[in-house]
């Protein structure tokens, strides 16, 4: 009998946790994100907001949910919500940036979605925040994945 064999998957259930972990934090930090710029800083949202909204919120509560105890199976509740989300943002970054031309208008009503309402160092939008946070949101959900199933 090996006995490294036990350890090597304790090991891995570890990193699997500590990955989904970090997700967690990321969807976590980004809801509070997008709270506090339409709670705070009194910033509506638009309608491209509210579709990455209804994907990202949901993963601050999934996400711990499968964390006490370990379920490897939080994966496939979380990616189905992270890949749309971070699809929608990446639409939402190129309309603002101007490569999709604004006649599409997703946004008919209420805030233009390619308005940009805040920039930070000459570059970081409310748009990029998103297709940032998706992106590492899906980048560790799929490690994990990978991770548990050694």
């Amino acid at each position: 009998m090996n006995t490294t064999e036990p350890s090597a998957r304790m090991r891995n259930e570890t990193a699997a946790w500590t990955l989904i972990f970090g997700a967690w934090l990321v969807a976590s930090a980004s809801t509070l994100g997008a709270l506090f710029f339409g709670e705070v800083m009194q910033l509506p949202p638009c309608v491209l907001c509210w579709y990455q909204r209804i994907c990202m919120f949901p993963l601050a509560l999934i996400l711990p949910i499968g964390l006490f105890p370990l379920d490897r199976k939080v994966v496939r509740y979380a990616l189905p919500l992270a890949v749309p989300g971070g699809l929608f943002a990446v639409f939402h970054l190129l309309l603002v940036a101007g490569v999709i031309p604004e006649s599409i208008k997703p946004c008919t009503q209420g805030v233009p979605c390619s308005e940009t309402v805040i920039e930070w160092f000459g570059f970081v939008t409310i748009p990029l925040l998103s297709v940032v946070a998706f992106s590492t949101i899906v980048a560790l959900l799929i490690a994990a994945h990978f991770r548990s199933a050694k």
